[in-house]
């Protein structure tokens, strides 16, 4: 099956670092997005196995991004992934209700990120 493309939409550098470093080690190729519109284009492009999309970013917000990546035939079925700080049980729900394929808290768990990257990637082959 070869490599898996994850897209990763983060405005925070550290946490894009983060984030790639801990899925590249993992195996997975990483292309990374500073922007909701940069991750709209990019979702476009590099055709992406799964999205990792930050909710509070500059601009265009991820939710929106999440719509527009949905919207175009060739990722409408792209699994994509909530990333937010906020804990909060509503984020989930809103998350959850705009038709998101899961959510992650941060701070990501270093150890477990690649697992539950994974078990996504599993559920979408499904």
């Amino acid at each position: 099956m070869g490599t898996h493309k994850i897209l990763v939409v983060e405005d925070n550098a550290l946490n894009m670092k983060l984030m790639r470093d801990v899925l590249e080690h993992a195996g997975f190729e990483v292309v990374g997005a500073g922007t909701g519109e940069e991750g709209v284009r990019l979702a476009g492009e590099v055709a992406p196995d799964l999205v990792l999309m930050d909710l509070q970013l500059p601009g265009m917000d991820g939710t929106e991004a999440f719509r527009r990546i949905r919207a175009a035939g060739a990722t409408e079925l792209v699994p994509i992934v909530a990333v937010t700080a906020s804990a909060m049980p509503a984020d989930r729900d809103a998350a959850s209700a705009a038709g998101f394929d899961g959510f992650l808290e941060k701070p990501v768990s270093v150890r477990a990120l690649p697992a539950q990257v994974s078990s996504y990637l599993k559920k979408s082959a499904s």
